[in-house]
């Protein structure tokens, strides 16, 4: 309880610097933001325009592994992207187009289910494109 209490502590002082956090008049995210799982750690982390990724964005697993990393527009994913197991190694990475799988470039152990549930997209917005 400590532990998570010094990182709302650390997350209460970058938003006093309008660091992180913030929203437009809307009422919607903009700006930089991170999220915490309940442990502390950080869960993810990039821009928001409102309400909507935009730009680089990184995920992590509970235990502080980076899960993934890419790019987004509009909300979606859209250029290159990368995913790693739980123990850090590459998993797959692929280039995207406005929320679509277009090249996949590498994938080890994953099937195209497994990076569906990850990404949050239908499987058939994930086959691949020659």
């Amino acid at each position: 309880m400590w532990y998570i209490y010094t990182v709302t502590i650390n997350i209460m002082e970058k938003q006093a610097l309008n660091l992180i956090n913030l929203y437009n008049e809307r009422g919607e995210k903009h700006g930089y933001w991170e999220f915490y799982y309940e442990n502390g750690r950080l869960m993810w982390k990039g821009n928001l325009v409102n309400g909507e990724r935009e730009g680089y964005w990184e995920e992590y697993y509970s235990h502080g592994q980076l899960m993934s990393k890419g790019h987004w527009v509009n909300g979606n994913r859209d250029g290159y992207c990368e995913v790693y197991h739980r123990n850090g190694q590459l998993s797959w990475k692929g280039h995207w187009v406005n929320g679509e799988c277009i090249e996949e470039k590498e994938q080890t152990e994953l099937t195209m289910d497994e990076i569906a549930k990850r990404f949050g997209a239908p499987v058939e917005q994930l086959k691949i494109k020659k």
